[in-house]
């Protein structure tokens, strides 16, 4: 485990962020986005912090689709698997009187079917009753990366087996840490809500829609805060590593700024909208595609 990884606290969102990368040429992207005022946003920055949320989601979305896999099966009393996670990820049970822990071990690298590399190991534990209409599900990682980032930290997500739209509904609580291959370190907490509106127990991963909510705080290089909203549910489709549609509103010190997703287009663009009214499309994350 690496020792030297900063760790603040704060509460917020685990949500999905902003990167942005300020024109669709790289050869002519500016390293700082100007809002017209007297704040400026880092494109290194504002990148890292939307990565932070996708790292989150991610780890939270494959403890809940492993917890998915034991609860269709105890309570459809029938046979059921996920085929999310692939042959080289290796899962173990521990069963006590009142638990299951599930060590979800990546080994030295495993690539997820929507390109995602993950290392290490992601702990997930509950309480083995499984025909409760709710369960906690505890997290924390073992040596963990994602995309060559170094992740620490724990979460919790209380489960809903069916909301009032019948769909399974979660909130989750975060606190990670991350340092980044050029040696940049960060700080994401927050708090989400995520609603599984399509694909619940097809089998079948590249059908999973969920809609997410929720408020974060992200603590990058130089201790710039970046506090992130939902100001519009946030569509994620999970055969597509970006964010496809809904709208966040992201405020650093006195500046606030807004980025729409788009109109549910899987590909790495979003539209920035300044506090001075004027819109930009940016490229989201370190993916160009």
């Amino acid at each position: 485990m690496k020792n030297y990884l900063k760790k603040l606290n704060f509460t917020g969102i685990l949500l999905l962020a902003i990167v942005l990368n300020v024109s669709c040429n790289k050869e002519e992207s500016p390293e700082i986005i100007e809002t017209g005022e007297t704040e400026t946003f880092e494109v290194a920055q504002l990148q890292a912090s939307d990565e932070s949320e996708l790292i989150s989601e991610e780890i939270l979305n494959i403890g809940e689709d492993v917890y998915a896999v034991d609860e269709i099966q105890a309570t459809s009393k029938g046979s059921y698997i996920s085929d999310y996670l692939p042959d080289c990820v290796t899962i173990t049970t521990v069963v006590t009187s009142s638990s299951k822990e599930k060590i979800i071990d990546f080994g030295e690298g495993c690539e997820l079917p929507n390109g995602n590399f993950l290392s290490g190991i992601i702990k997930l534990s509950y309480l083995k009753d499984m025909e409760m209409t709710t369960n906690t599900l505890s997290f924390s990682l073992e040596n963990f990366t994602f995309n060559g980032v170094y992740v620490a930290g724990i979460a919790t997500v209380e489960r809903m087996r069916s909301n009032e739209n019948g769909n399974p509904q979660s909130e989750a609580v975060a606190n990670f840490t991350g340092e980044w291959p050029d040696g940049d370190t960060a700080s994401f907490s927050g708090n989400r809500t995520r609603e599984w509106i399509e694909g619940f127990g097809s089998g079948f991963w590249g059908d999973n829609v969920f809609l997410i909510s929720g408020k974060g705080i992200y603590t990058g290089k130089y201790d710039n805060v970046f506090v992130k909203e939902t100001i519009s549910p946030l569509r994620r489709e999970l055969s597509c590593r970006f964010l496809v549609s809904g709208i966040l509103e992201i405020t650093r010190n006195d500046t606030t700024v807004s980025l729409d997703f788009g109109d549910g287009s899987c590909d790495s663009k979003g539209i920035l909208t300044y506090p001075n009214g004027e819109s930009e499309e940016i490229f989201l994350r370190r993916f160009k595609n």
